[in-house]
């Protein structure tokens, strides 16, 4: 019967780190899995572990005791799984994902294999299907959104950039701006040297990160700005969206 609980709760845990895999995610197949299996594994130690100790009306042990440290130690490896980069969140899902394998696992290890079923089949409704449609709701106006762009330095690219992002009605509250600097390299006979001034650095790609707002359409602003002459990759979403 207990073996049969680790199986079922290492076959969901492990489909739902499939997904996770496919999308190239921080934890994965291998992740998930072994989370499952060991909440399902403390939960029936918890259940059967210590049946050998116990008296009635004497010794009595409290199994949900031990779920409910399951559920906490989860939330510290989730946390892990979660950082914030220029106020960018990222992990929250997968983090999301690794706690409800747990639970998935802990319900298999309860002997509640309808629960883990139904849980797992709602999860994929999640990803597959609300996915799509969350991408497809129209965003506040006042709901900040990040746009980074990588150019060519030296062309007047941001200049275009900004009066882009202008006539879309997209107004910009933060800009930062991180420059590649690249050597100019001397070449002296077969040897190839370095500088030893900055001074005698020049300029190669720079990469800008704009916070903007109150805009008509976010995608038509990236198309227009990927045609900006000395554009060379361009990146928005939701200054919250997380790398799922």
């Amino acid at each position: 019967m207990q073996i049969g609980e680790l199986g079922l709760a290492f076959g969901l845990s492990a489909v739902i780190g499939l997904e996770r895999e496919i999308r190239q995610k921080s934890a994965g197949l291998r992740t998930h899995a072994l989370v499952g299996v060991a909440a399902a594994l403390i939960v029936l130690v918890s259940k059967y572990g210590f049946s050998d100790v116990l008296v009635k009306n004497q010794i009595v042990l409290d199994p949900s005791r031990v779920a409910a440290q399951i559920v906490s130690g989860i939330g510290f490896l989730g946390a892990g799984l979660i950082f914030v980069r220029r106020d960018a969140v990222r992990g929250l899902t997968t983090a999301a994902t690794v706690w409800l394998t747990a639970g998935v696992g802990m319900a298999c290890g309860a002997g509640l294999p309808l629960l883990a079923l139904t849980v797992s089949g709602m999860y994929f409704i999640v990803m597959l299907a609300l996915t799509p449609l969350s991408r497809r709701l129209p965003l506040a106006r006042n709901a900040p959104s990040t746009v980074r762009v990588t150019y060519e330095d030296g062309r007047g690219v941001l200049r275009r950039v900004l009066q882009a992002c202008t006539n879309r009605g997209f107004q910009v509250a933060e800009m930062n701006v991180e420059e590649e600097l690249e050597p100019e390299r001397t070449s002296v006979g077969s040897a190839t040297l370095l500088p030893e001034r900055d001074a005698n650095l020049r300029r190669g790609r720079v990469t800008v990160l704009l916070t903007v707002y109150r805009g008509r359409s976010l995608p038509e602003l990236v198309t227009e700005l990927t045609e900006i002459d000395g554009v060379e990759s361009v990146n928005a979403g939701d200054v919250n969206a997380t790398a799922e």
